[in-house]
């Protein structure tokens, strides 16, 4: 078939996680201003799966307007903790604060994905994961921290479970692929329907 599929996100793990599915895809990051749009969402009480979905949303949208013909991927993902949304934490203090509040307790990740085509919405999916927190020591959030602020400052919760943060948790409850912020099963299924990639 004729056509492309893009990637509007800047994000390397969705990227990888596309390229060794073996899709073949460009990227072409969506210029979005997410923070405004979450927090006109969060005014009107919107609850975090819609958040989540209609960040993706507006990703897919824009870049499509400007890609007739070509299927486009927005991606979003967020973090929901007895209520409210953690976003991705401004400072190694505000990681260690994040981390001191989630910990015995549970909180879910939302990662929602939406494709448009010529300005279009065509599928959507928002994927759910539940993780439970194990009790770690003050010392051991603090060293890691400082051993993974690089990594960690660009994800929500301030965690990346395919990295050290797998030792923060006692349970892990939904698709491994939601936590890494692309629901890829059902991605791949949509995709494979439309005749996109072989199945």
């Amino acid at each position: 078939m004729n056509t492309h599929i893009i990637l509007a996100s800047r994000s390397e793990i969705r990227a990888q996680l596309l390229r060794q599915a073996g899709v073949d895809f460009r990227v072409e990051v969506a210029r979005v201003d997410e923070d405004a749009i979450k927090a006109a969402l969060l005014a009107e009480q919107a609850a975090p799966r819609d958040i989540a979905d209609t960040l993706a949303e507006a990703k897919a949208r824009k870049v499509s307007g400007k890609c007739p013909g070509d299927m486009v991927l927005g991606c979003d993902q967020v973090l929901d903790f007895e209520g409210r949304l953690l976003s991705k934490p401004e400072t190694a203090d505000d990681a260690l604060k994040q981390l001191r509040a989630m910990r015995g307790k549970r909180h879910m990740l939302l990662s929602a994905a939406v494709i448009y085509k010529d300005g279009e919405p065509l599928w959507r999916h928002v994927g759910q994961v539940r993780l439970v927190m194990r009790q770690a020591s003050d010392a051991y959030l603090e060293g890691y921290v400082d051993r993974n602020w690089n990594s960690i400052r660009h994800a929500v919760g301030a965690y990346k479970l395919e990295e050290e943060g797998v030792r923060l948790f006692t349970t892990i409850d939904g698709s491994y692929f939601n936590v890494l912020g692309l629901p890829m099963l059902e991605l791949m299924n949509y995709l494979g329907l439309q005749g996109i990639i072989e199945q």
